[in-house]
């Protein structure tokens, strides 16, 4: 079944979920957290990941205390932005005339990324009825909903034509599904060749099972992380060669030690990411794969 949608606009077809499935559909339809929304408002690139590099922990100096959330809140969003551009840059080399596909696609700010830097169009799939509509009208305000679609559907079966895709990726959502499914899609939709990125959070199964804190993040978000080995024997089964690993871990520490400080925009699951990635039984990857 191939989409064809108004431009800019959540695709009308509801996805078929199962009971897990509508439960995190229920949890994004309802999310409202200021660490996604406050960080957005700032350029309206809404990102659903966290950040790499190194922080300018300056501005916790700040002593005026609207000044100093307004600084912490854009330094936040400058690290999980430039997450979202490492992951886009793996997908390249791409032409404005290709099609990439942004699974798990949140409010839709990787899709805009990829369109920015490549000019390609860009389909991006969420469960959430609600994000699928604020990143269509994010599109249209941006006057790019000729070429950056979304649309509410399943990403382990989006109704979206095979083979039509030159890239495609998760950003920090594949443990909400099955990775043989997911990458089965991913498969289906991505031309011969193809590029495949997942930037994810997985637990190091070298350590044995989950550790106390992944399985409190699997609480906190209502997801399952997979044991990192689960995502090469999947990627194998399906066609996904890797052609590029990246340990993100210790990029990724400086932001969750930057957001510990921001009272306004803590969750509370801040300490438990810091520990999971200091004890080593959490990582956080970057997998690039070609289609073969």
């Amino acid at each position: 079944m191939t989409i064809a949608p108004d431009a800019g606009t959540a695709s009308a077809q509801v996805p078929a979920q199962s009971t897990y499935q509508t439960r995190v559909a229920d949890y994004w339809n309802a999310e409202e957290n200021p660490v996604n929304l406050e960080l957005g408002k700032l350029d309206d690139l809404y990102h659903h990941h966290y950040g790499i590099g190194a922080a300018d922990r300056s501005v916790l100096d700040e002593t005026d205390p609207v000044r100093r959330r307004e600084r912490i809140t854009a330094e936040l969003h400058r690290l999980e932005h430039a997450q979202a551009e490492l992951l886009a840059t793996r997908l390249g080399p791409l032409s404005p005339e290709d099609r990439v596909f942004d699974a798990g696609c949140g409010r839709g700010g990787g899709s805009v990324v990829a369109h920015l830097r490549y000019g390609c169009h860009a389909d991006g799939v969420t469960l959430s009825e609600k994000q699928a509509e604020f990143a269509g009208a994010q599109a249209r305000k941006r006057g790019i909903d000729d070429r950056v679609r979304y649309h509410h559907r399943n990403m382990l079966d989006t109704g979206l034509p095979s083979g039509a895709y030159a890239a495609s990726w998760n950003n920090e959502s594949t443990m909400y599904v099955e990775l043989d499914l997911l990458f089965a899609e991913h498969a289906r939709l991505l031309r011969r060749g193809g590029r495949y990125v997942v930037i994810t959070g997985c637990y190091n199964d070298t350590y044995g099972q989950a550790s106390r804190e992944v399985s409190l993040i699997n609480a906190h978000y209502i997801c399952d992380i997979h044991p990192r080995s689960a995502y090469f024997r999947a990627m194998a089964r399906n066609r996904l060669v890797p052609v590029h690993v990246e340990d993100l871990t210790e990029a990724a520490l400086p932001y969750w030690e930057l957001r510990r400080e921001a009272d306004h925009l803590v969750t509370g699951i801040e300490e438990t990411f810091l520990t999971a990635y200091r004890n080593g039984s959490f990582q956080y990857l970057l997998i690039a794969a070609d289609r073969i």
